[in-house]
């Protein structure tokens, strides 16, 4: 599943800001980042792990990822989702954002990689809308 969205605020701020700074989304988006820690590892480095506590749908949840991957040339970041919420529905899950740059545009590309524990489970659009709602809000408080 695979979404997109403009960002004037530049693709280096968003990528900073969620790979050095991903604490700061509880102040840039609070109504679906209450809480952040990093549980192993270094902010920004491959096998970091981090929980999350976000709300979705108006429900609240939890999350553990480790990053995976990245790629400084594609300003991108993978990660694998490894606890949670969310692995009551899902076998596996990857989040991956990479950033395409044309002059002063910025384009923020999501992709959700998963595989669901239940064929009869809804796909998750909506969560897709979540990190693309959230890169919104991530531009609203660089620019206020």
């Amino acid at each position: 599943m695979i979404g997109q969205t403009d960002i004037k605020a530049g693709g280096d701020v968003f990528h900073d800001i969620i790979k050095m700074r991903p604490h700061e989304l509880t102040k840039m988006s609070p109504n679906k980042v209450q809480a952040f820690t990093l549980l192993e590892g270094e902010l920004g480095k491959v096998g970091s792990k981090t929980c999350w506590h976000y709300t979705h749908d108006g429900k609240d949840f939890v999350g553990k990822e480790i990053i995976e991957d990245i790629v400084e040339e594609k300003q991108s970041l993978r990660f694998k989702l490894i606890d949670g919420d969310l692995m009551e529905i899902y076998k596996s899950m990857y989040i991956t954002y990479h950033i395409d740059t044309n002059g002063p545009n910025s384009l923020v590309t999501w992709t959700l990689e998963y595989e669901k524990l239940k064929e009869e489970y809804p796909h998750h659009g909506n969560l897709l809308n979540f990190f693309l709602h959230m890169v919104e809000d991530i531009e609203g408080h660089h620019h206020s």
